[in-house]
This record gives structure tokens, C-alpha cells and sequence, in this order.
């Protein structure tokens, strides 16, 4: 297939791009390269993406409508996976403009250039944030989605809308699916496992929100992708809306102070903690019910923490040269 991938120099956009190209499709990979972090990483994302020849990179910012349009025009593409995104929960509380632009008006683009020239299947990211204050655990995809308590989480919710709606409308077949705390290679530095594994090598003490008192159900991204390939393979067909929403997660959350000391196992080191309250915007605890993507498509994650963790910090040993 001919697939258009946003995102392509984010964490899991260049891991599933290269998914994608080691079993032949031909991948164009969008990106507008933002500084929100270290452009030197999303370059050397890049990098490692261009040496398959079944690989193109298009730099094109989601709100550029008249681009957007004109890519897909000239491409004809067979399907969509949309990774792109403003992400990070803390930074909406400060940008919220970054939020609406992109991850709103952005995905209103997607889906024009898909309706306009229709393809077999988006598939699209969402996010556990949807869930904001629930309190009921799993958390299931037929669960309230009615109090995020972020920014980001609100232009989740509504990527989700705006997809139904043009599934019911022009019979667009799209599948969200709600991420649940990603990690691993290559991963965004403003996320913990990065903050912590600098901080620990560094000598500094790690900022341990809700003193500690916090579950995350990490997903390593090579369990991520292969979701997003099995998903992105089964496109929704029904008479009226093909329109799906999947948790995609480990299924097993873990007490961040279980995560820190498999963090201090690989890097031999202990870590110096700082205590402090729950950050506005974050949640306590989160856990995916997957019953629902494993009916669809098989899903079952198999990477434990340990054995991820400890290729996140091979990883950054090498990348950082620590």
C-alpha cells in the first residue's frame, strides 16, 4: 500500500513507519519538524527512515489546508495513519493555542483530503487522557469520556467526534485508538523515562508527582505498533458509520515507584526523589481494558517493563553516548 503517515519524525510515527516499510508499503512521511523538542532527534528519526527507498519526507504543517490537499492530489494514497499531534498534557495548560491549530484544525484537514479523495482506512491517535476523571478502572471504550481535566485530552475527544462524523457522513472508514502511556527508544525527552534516566546519570533528584502515589499502564512501542498495523489492516465496514475506537495499551498498570526501581536496575545507579503534589491536568492512575482491540484484531502486548525499560536505556546509552 501507498500510506501517508503523519508524524513520521515523532517516537511511535518513526517506529511504525519503520514497521511499515519492512514489510514493503510505500511510506510518505508528513512532519513540520516543530522545535516543541530537540529537532536534532526528529532528524535522526528521519535519518534512520531514509535508508529504505520506499521512503519519502514531505515537511508540511497540518494547518497548511492548500498542502495538505495538493499531497494527497498528487499521492493517492491507499490509507492514512495520523500521528501527528501537539502532545503533552502540561504544555496545554500554557499553549493551548498549539492545541486547537494543530490537533483540531489539523485533523479537520485529514479528514477534508480524505473525503475529497477517499481512501480505504484512517486510523488515527487518540489518547487514554479522554478518560480525564474517571475513577471506575479498566477503563473501557464504552466508559463516560465526558470531564477530560486537559487541554489535551478536550482536542483528543474531539479528533474522536470529528472522525465519527465524517464516518456517518461520507462513509469515511476510521479507527481511533487511545494510546496509554507510551515508551521506549527513541522516545520524546519531555516524558518521565527520559527526565528520570537524565536526572539519575546526572546526579539530580527526580520530580515524583502525587508523592509517588501514581499507576501507569506503560506500553512499550513495539506493542504499539503492531496494534496500530493489525488496526490499520481491518478497516471498519459496516451499512451505516465504519467508524471504530479501541484502548491500545499493556493491560497491566505499574506503581511509578515500581517503574523508577527498574529504571535504577538498568542504569545501576539510584535515583534522588522529590516529592511533590498531583500536577493539574494529570491523573492518578490509568489502565487500559483491551478486551475490545483483542475481539478485533488478536492484540496482545507482550514486552514486560523490565525487559523495556532495559532497551530504552541501551538506547539512550548509545544515542547520548553516556
Amino acid at each position: 500500500m501507498k500510506i501517508l503517515l503523519t508524524g513520521a519524525a515523532g517516537f511511535i510515527g518513526m517506529h511504525t513507519a519503520k514497521r511499515l516499510l519492512a514489510r514493503g508499503d510505500e511510506v510518505i512521511g508528513l512532519d513540520n519538524l516543530n522545535d516543541y523538542y530537540d529537532v536534532n532527534l526528529k532528524k535522526n528519526r528521519l535519518l534512520k527512515l531514509s535508508e529504505s527507498k520506499n521512503f519519502t519526507f514531505v515537511k508540511i504543517d497540518l494547518t497548511d489546508d492548500r498542502n495538505v490537499k495538493k499531497l494527497f492530489e498528487e499521492e493517492k494514497f491507499n490509507a492514512v495513519v495520523h500521528l501527528a499531534a501537539q502532545a503533552g498534557v502540561r504544555y496545554s495548560l500554557t499553549h493551548p493555542q498549539a492545541y486547537i491549530s494543530s490537533n483540531v484544525a489539523g485533523f479537520c484537514n485529514i479528514l477534508e483530503a480524505c473525503r475529497c479523495h477517499p481512501i480505504e482506512h484512517l486510523v488515527y491517535a487518540s489518547s487514554s487522557s479522554v478518560y480525564g476523571g474517571n475513577t471506575k478502572l479498566p477503563f473501557a471504550e464504552q466508559d463516560s469520556v465526558d470531564h477530560p481535566v486537559s487541554l489535551y485530552a478536550v482536542t483528543k475527544k474531539t479528533n474522536e467526534l470529528m472522525a465519527h462524523t465524517y464516518s456517518h457522513l461520507y462513509k469515511l472508514p476510521t479507527t481511533g485508538l487511545r494510546f496509554f502511556t507510551v515508551y521506549g527508544p527513541w522516545g520524546r525527552p519531555d516524558m518521565a523515562l527520559s527526565l528520570f534516566t537524565q536526572a539519575i546519570l546526572s546526579g539530580e533528584a527526580i520530580r515524583v508527582y502525587n508523592y509517588g502515589k501514581m499507576r501507569r499502564d506503560f506500553t512499550y512501542v513495539d506493542d504499539i505498533v503492531e496494534g496500530v498495523l493489525r488496526v490499520l489492516d481491518r478497516p471498519p465496514r459496516t451499512d451505516s458509520t465504519p467508524y471504530k475506537i479501541f484502548n491500545i495499551g499493556n493491560n497491566k498498570p505499574v506503581e511509578l515507584l515500581d517503574f523508577i526501581a527498574c529504571l535504577e536496575e538498568a542504569l545501576g545507579k539510584r535515583a534522588t526523589k522529590e516529592f511533590l503534589p498531583l500536577q493539574d491536568g494529570d491523573v492518578p492512575e490509568t489502565y487500559a481494558d483491551t478486551q475490545a482491540l483483542n475481539q478485533w484484531v488478536g492484540y496482545v502486548p507482550s514486552t514486560e517493563i523490565k525487559k523495556g525499560i532495559g532497551k530504552y536505556v541501551d538506547w539512550y546509552r548509545a544515542y547520548y553516548g553516556v
